[in-house]
């Protein structure tokens, strides 16, 4: 079920700053900042030969990230995502076996265009899971 490994998303404040510095210090090719008001953030991806790194910034007060930025005021990493070839058949088996699907278990469209979901951490060894379907 569980494909390659899409990218790995980090929490930051300030975007801007954060982009700065992949591009600079690192010398990562970077997207441009791209808003996402139904998931209530702002995000940047930071293109890697086998995968990607998505920066997170709040978008508006409801957003999660503001939460998470909350109770980690330096940022850091937020969750991971999973390539799976069939989301609502990914989500029905994990849902049988006991997995909780973050929200009402209806993907919604992420950052890439595709159909996306989250899995509660307390499942996954304290991790926040996404799924994308590819």
């Amino acid at each position: 079920m569980i494909g390659r490994l899409n990218h790995v998303a980090i929490a930051v404040g300030n975007l801007a700053a954060a982009t700065s510095t992949y591009r600079n210090a690192l010398g990562a090719s970077v997207s441009a900042p791209q808003a996402l008001p139904e998931h209530g953030v702002t995000v940047v991806f930071i293109e890697l030969p086998n995968t990607k790194i998505e920066l997170l910034e709040p978008l508006g007060e409801a957003s999660p990230i503001a939460k998470f930025l909350e109770k980690n005021p330096d940022g850091g990493m937020h969750h991971v995502c999973y390539e799976v070839d069939d989301i609502i058949a990914a989500r029905d088996k994990l849902k049988a076996g006991g997995a909780r699907v973050i929200g009402d278990g209806t993907p919604k469209i992420g950052a890439h265009g595709k159909p996306v979901l989250f899995l509660h951490p307390k499942d996954f060894n304290g991790t926040l899971v996404e799924l994308e379907q590819v």
